[in-house]
């Protein structure tokens, strides 16, 4: 069985789930979750300061383990060097775009809070910095660095899974590998 990784990158395009599986595998491990939204914006969707967000980050990945539901492009060379594995969710637009689209009218309607207290609103998801309007506009360079780092043998290790249960079926093979660590520490 495989040792399992202690310190995990997920990157995808907006909608594909990274920080809901980032969660999922840190109870499995039994390892911190970074999420980057919290990290990024500050309460009324207010950008934190560049340079604290380097500093938070900095800290955060430089010991112990970790897994990161993303990291954003002015600090994406502050985590990758210390992943020992990126996963991308390199799945099909529909998928992240349902999934996008179905998260948002939830939380419109819910009113539930994210990222330090912050809620989403139909102004925000249909008006000029609508989460949907990102998804499009990022959709490209998101699929192209994950599959940049898949091709790159300088990059951590790069799994790319094209379906949720592939996902969902390495994220099982984590834990078995995790309890199989925890039976024979010194194998």
């Amino acid at each position: 069985m495989p040792v399992a990784p202690r310190r995990i990158l997920l990157h995808g395009v907006t909608g594909s789930g990274k920080s809901t599986a980032a969660v999922k595998i840190g109870a499995r491990l039994g390892i911190p979750v970074i999420l980057a939204d919290e990290i990024g914006w500050l309460s009324g969707w207010v950008q934190r300061d560049r340079d604290e967000q380097h500093a938070i980050v900095s800290e955060l990945v430089a010991g112990g383990s970790w897994v990161a539901d993303s990291a954003w492009s002015g600090w994406t060379d502050l985590v990758v060097p210390h992943a020992d594995v990126i996963v991308g969710l390199d799945y099909p637009r529909l998928v992240s775009l349902w999934r996008l689209v179905r998260r948002t009218v939830r939380r419109v309607r819910t009113g539930e809070l994210i990222c330090n207290g912050n809620k989403e609103s139909l102004w925000r998801a249909l008006g000029p910095e609508s989460i949907i309007r990102w998804h499009f506009q990022s959709w490209k360079k998101k699929r192209m660095r994950m599959r940049a780092w898949a091709a790159d043998p300088a990059a951590p290790p790069t799994l790319l899974f094209r379906r949720p249960r592939d996902l969902e079926a390495w994220i099982m093979q984590l834990t078995a590998a995790r309890a199989d660590e925890a039976r024979h520490p010194l194998d």
